[in-house]
């Protein structure tokens, strides 16, 4: 049962716990013998971590990835016996949330390892990751550094890491040379951390096979639903429905213009709901139709879905607005208060995200307050 307040919003979004897990499940059994992380940063990707994470721990998740520090802590009182690792890694101030929480922190450079062996000396032992950059050029050890450091006969025996990562650039393009390239030097790294164990894998790397599996995968996007391979059937199951309720319904007659800078014009009499969704919710004006100047290089805009059907967005989107055109539909078939769907089982996310020229993690994370959320499935 829906709550009023759910039933009334004029935006609102249904996020099924169970599709979630299920991901999760399938990412898992897709990673062999290695076992799945679980990626929760970002408020487990805009949908609510507090209900993402016990559902992903019910799952069978224990290793649970998050940005910082701080959603680290915040993360902690849900998960009390996973264990919890910082992309950003410790910095001078923050060791105490790393102690306090017992968060491991991912080393991502020599200023790191040299704030996190101070903290050691103070602390005692405690786990860290050792990040190792392989060609994605964002952070990490470089291949040489890394080596050097396993090699390092004066190299602390308190300083042990339990997993040595590297991120994949271009997981999602099974194709690019950049893949076989990280692996090969990703490889030169695991044999000098011989026995401790490897990650490399995020969703798209999941599906590039065992050879990228290591013994952690870290699949993030797969799991919300999201594309993991460009070009490929997406198998993983909707997780986020978002909809928006129609305001008003008005018919322009052919020739006429709507919407800002009279972007939309109409060929032939046209019905058009006016509906409660803007970029100030996260849909962004990137998702416009055509004649918009941010979106001459792809003319096509994104698509709602409404009694079976799915009906063009048109015009501009606004902060609080947007226009769909309805004339295919039955008149009597669209009434105001109705609700269209912007993404969810009938219309991809990622294919609103590519009408605005973006990515399904964009959306997704940028989805706004006002959304009332409905939570189903899971525990």
């Amino acid at each position: 049962m829906h709550s009023p307040e759910f039933l009334a919003a004029s935006n609102r979004l249904t996020i099924d716990l169970t599709a979630l897990a299920d991901n999760w499940r399938a990412m898992n059994e897709r990673s062999g013998k290695a076992r799945a992380a679980a990626v929760l940063k970002a408020n487990a990707y805009g949908i609510g971590v507090a209900h993402a994470a016990p559902t992903l721990y019910a799952a069978g998740a224990r290793d649970f990835f998050v940005a910082d520090a701080e959603e680290g802590a915040e993360l902690r009182p849900l998960l009390p016996d996973a264990r919890i690792y910082i992309l950003a890694g410790m910095w001078p101030g923050n060791e105490e949330l790393f102690f306090a929480n017992d968060l491991v922190p991912i080393i991502n450079s020599e200023e790191q390892l040299a704030v996190f062996m101070a903290a050691l000396s103070e602390r005692g032992d405690h786990p860290c990751v050792l990040h190792v950059d392989t060609g994605m050029n964002r952070l990490g050890l470089s291949v040489e550094e890394a080596i050097a450091l396993a090699h390092d006969p004066a190299r602390p025996a308190s300083f042990s890491p339990v997993l040595v990562m590297s991120h994949l650039a271009c997981g999602d393009d099974p194709r690019h040379p950049m893949n076989l390239y990280q692996l090969q030097r990703f490889r030169e790294v695991t044999a000098a951390f011989e026995g401790v164990p490897a990650s490399l894998a995020n969703s798209g790397g999941v599906f590039l096979g065992e050879d990228y599996h290591f013994d952690l995968t870290r699949p993030g996007i797969a799991v919300y639903g999201g594309e993991a391979v460009n070009g490929a059937l997406n198998p993983m199951k909707p997780v986020v429905t978002a909809e928006a309720r129609i305001l008003q319904l008005r018919t322009i007659p052919s020739g006429g213009t709507a919407s800002y800078g009279a972007s939309a014009r109409f060929a032939r009499d046209s019905r058009i709901a006016t509906v409660a969704i803007g970029y100030a919710d996260g849909y962004h004006r990137s998702v416009s139709g055509g004649g918009v100047t941010l979106r001459q290089a792809t003319p096509t805009g994104a698509y709602g879905f409404l009694h079976g059907k799915k009906v063009p967005h048109v015009g501009r989107v606004t902060m609080d607005l947007s226009l769909f055109d309805v004339t295919d539909l039955p008149e009597r078939a669209v009434r105001a208060g109705d609700y269209i769907e912007l993404f969810g089982p009938n219309v991809a996310i990622d294919e609103v995200a590519r009408a605005g020229g973006t990515i399904g993690y964009e959306l997704l994370t940028s989805l706004g307050q006002r959304y009332c959320r409905t939570y189903v499935g899971g525990v």
